[in-house]
C-alpha cells in the first residue's frame, strides 16, 4: 500500500452498489446515511459511517487496519465540526 494513493469522501447514492459489495465481502451489513468511503489505487477498500451506527467495514483481502484508523479519525473530525 506504500505506494498507492488514499483517497476519503463521503459516500453518494452512486456508491450503493460498492458499499454493498464492500459489506458482502466484510460480511456485514451497508451502512445507513453518509459514509466516509477510503479508495486505494482507486478501489474501494473500507467505509465509516459519518454519525457512527455500525461499525467499518473494509475489504477481507487487503491489509486494511490503517486505512479504517485514518477514516475513524476523519470521522471524529467531521462530528466535531458539526456539533
Amino acid at each position: 500500500m506504500r505506494d498507492s494513493n488514499i483517497t476519503i469522501r463521503r459516500s453518494t447514492e452512486v456508491d450503493r452498489a460498492e458499499l454493498e459489495r464492500l459489506a458482502e465481502l466484510d460480511g456485514k451489513r451497508p451502512p445507513e446515511g453518509d459514509s466516509l468511503l477510503a479508495y486505494v489505487g482507486g478501489e474501494l477498500r473500507a467505509a465509516v459511517p459519518v454519525r457512527g451506527g455500525g461499525g467499518a467495514m473494509a475489504d477481507p483481502f487487503h491489509l486494511s487496519g490503517d486505512v479504517v484508523e485514518l477514516l475513524r479519525l476523519r470521522a471524529r473530525q467531521e462530528r466535531g465540526l458539526a456539533a
